[in-house]
């Protein structure tokens, strides 16, 4: 397992090895009945798989965006580890053929589209720092930095595209800062991980971990200041949140469980819920590690990171539909 590259206390890897300890080579298992998966990458494309680390009571996980769908819902991006170097490549759905790199940097650790579809802002280990980019959606390799000398990743546009949300990674945590477009200021906010704002509000859900070391989705509100814990489990973390386009559902990366009489295996997998927190509902339950989801542009579809299929352990983008 070759490592890449760190992210507060996390990082991403590709595996080329029998790494795996559980049989990946299904496609999928009884209790995802109903679902279709399709598989959307291949091995060629040597996309970056999230370090997941098992401890005795729990996990954790690298939780950063990784994958994201262009605007008009027709190409997939996504991180791929190439020539000694991480950096996005964009890949045309529904057609087979190989991806075209996007960025020519050294250590790209994730990132997501504009709202308008124009720019791609991303974050990249730079030495002792990780400073956060932008560049265009479309055409070469010309960046602008947004920040420096800091610990700063998973950067996201307002719907508005007036902030730029991201993470800090302090002495005293990780904390959600925005970046003001118009005056180039940058401000503090609350603690909290994986920032995503809130369109038509002004508020984000965001990750954070309480005193049990068990990581949660907040609401936050920065106009009022109300905080609102709604997601929470005492035995499972969840990170990752991510709304849907018509804003009725949460989509979330989840700890999960899988067990028999010889063995308990901890997991990660899909899970889904209602904006406020209500209908929490566990979608997948393959042995793989199932992470980094994002919905489609319509909101029909889950394309997440997976190493299903693959008995070698390969990671690779999976499809799936989202039933509800």
């Amino acid at each position: 397992m070759k490592k890449l590259f760190l992210c507060g206390l996390l990082c991403l890897s590709f595996i080329t090895g029998n790494a795996q300890q559980v049989d990946y080579s299904v496609v999928s298992v009884p209790e995802e009945s109903g679902i279709d998966f399709l598989q959307v990458t291949t091995t060629g494309d040597y996309v970056c798989m999230p370090t997941v680390k098992r401890r005795r009571n729990g996990l954790s996980w690298f939780s950063n965006r990784i994958i994201d769908i262009s605007i008009q819902g027709t190409h997939i991006a996504y991180l791929s580890y190439r020539n000694e170097a991480t950096n996005i490549f964009i890949k045309e759905l529904g057609k087979q053929g190989g991806s075209v790199q996007r960025t020519n940097r050294k250590g790209i650790l994730d990132f997501s589209y504009s709202p308008n579809g124009k720019f791609i802002v991303f974050s990249e280990n730079r030495g002792t720092s990780h400073q956060i980019f932008q560049t265009d959606a479309s055409n070469g390799y010309v960046c602008r930095q947004i920040t420096s000398a800091n610990q700063d990743y998973s950067p996201v546009y307002t719907s508005d595209m007036k902030q730029i949300f991201f993470a800090r990674q302090e002495a005293n945590g990780t904390s959600i800062w925005a970046y003001h477009v118009t005056n180039n200021f940058v401000s503090s906010y609350t603690s909290g991980m994986n920032p995503c704002p809130l369109k038509g509000e002004s508020a984000f859900l965001c990750t954070r971990t309480n005193t049990e070391g068990k990581s949660e989705i907040w609401k936050i509100n920065h106009e009022t200041g109300i905080e609102e814990c709604i997601v929470s489990d005492p035995s499972r973390s969840f990170t990752s949140p991510s709304i849907s386009p018509d804003g009725q559902w949460i989509l979330l990366t989840g700890e999960s469980i899988i067990s028999n009489e010889n063995f308990i295996y901890r997991n990660t997998d899909i899970y889904a819920c209602r904006t406020d927190g209500s209908e929490l509902a566990q979608l997948t339950f393959h042995a793989a590690d199932d992470l980094s989801p994002v919905w489609s542009r319509d909101g029909r579809y889950i394309y997440f990171i997976s190493q299903r299929g693959s008995a070698e352990g390969t990671a690779n983008i999976w499809r799936m539909n989202f039933l509800h």
